[in-house]
């Protein structure tokens, strides 16, 4: 297949109400496709790395996961707030669904769904929304976890039951979670916080400071992260992975500071559905950015097996 060198990046109408970014590279009338799920605070040029050679194999997609990216940001509602025109309640099933209308309206062929950090978590519910007919395997880029779960809670120190109450009144406060959001949002703290993401210290460069900063900078960029902080009842990868009869592949930075790989040889053990797990070598929680050789070639195997 002769892919364009650069994506197609393009709008879509979901709902008739939300734009949703997206790129494409590659040939729309190949009989599969492999959609990539990026992480949160990211967007489809995450993947700047991987889509081009993936689209060597396989048409592949990119998508903005709606609050990111060139996505809407629509105003977020918590779950016990009074629905109002215009929010919605940022979580998994939101994200899942888009994912799965994307699949159905746009690509309209059977995928590999890849998702990296709470993307993975998208594509594993996605996945269970399209079934073994839309959805033919996912691969999970350093999964989140999502510790701050309330179901994780015997997993925490036991002051966390004390403080947890008083912490989940702060972060439902607007001001405060809009305060927390623009002092993060800063190209000296992005990159910061990406020198402890990619360890190794690979890739870590001003096109990728600006294309995380850049969406944080429209209005309704707060809203998203509104939404997500607040997310204490929501779906946990294991839960889904129980649940789950599609082939799962996992891809696991060797030093994520987030997302403990010995959690990821847990479940690897434990999930029938799991067929492989990939460590890669001094990568931490975007391996696909960090050390994108080695994950395209795992993927580029997936994506093989997928068509033998």
């Amino acid at each position: 297949m002769n892919a364009p060198l650069t994506p197609m990046q393009a709008l879509w109408a979901w709902k008739s109400h939300h734009q949703i970014g997206w790129s494409l590279i590659g040939d729309r009338t190949a009989p599969t496709a492999v959609l990539l799920i990026h992480g949160f605070g990211a967007n489809t040029n995450h993947w700047r790395f991987n889509q081009p050679v993936l689209a060597e194999q396989v048409p592949t997609y990119a998508i903005d996961l709606l609050g990111f990216g060139r996505s809407d940001q629509p105003q977020a509602r918590l779950k016990d707030e009074p629905p109002q025109n215009g929010t919605v309640h940022y979580g998994f099933d939101l994200w899942a669904q888009q994912v799965a209308d994307f699949c159905h309206e746009v690509i309209d062929r059977p995928v590999v769904l890849v998702g990296n950090s709470i993307g993975g978590v998208v594509a594993l519910r996605a996945s269970q929304l399209l079934g073994s007919q839309s959805c033919k395997q996912v691969v999970l880029i350093d999964c989140a976890q999502r510790l701050m779960d309330d179901k994780q809670l015997a997993t925490q120190p036991a002051w966390m039951a004390w403080i947890r109450p008083l912490l989940k009144t702060l972060v439902s406060q607007r001001w405060l979670s809009s305060a927390l959001f623009r002092n993060a949002a800063r190209p000296a703290l992005i990159k910061s916080v990406l020198k402890r993401a990619y360890p190794s210290g690979n890739n870590v460069d001003e096109e990728l400071v600006t294309l995380l900063f850049k969406p944080s900078q429209r209005n309704g960029a707060t809203e998203a992260f509104r939404g997500f902080i607040n997310l204490f009842d929501d779906h946990l990868a294991p839960e889904l992975l129980a649940n789950l009869a599609l082939p799962v592949h996992l891809i696991w930075g060797e030093h994520d500071p987030w997302e403990p790989l010995d959690e990821a040889q847990r479940w690897n053990q434990q999930f029938e559905c799991i067929q492989s797990l990939l460590v890669i070598e001094k990568a931490g929680h975007c391996p696909h950015d960090e050390s994108p050789e080695e994950v395209n070639q795992r993927l580029i195997s997936i994506i093989n097996q997928q068509a033998t």
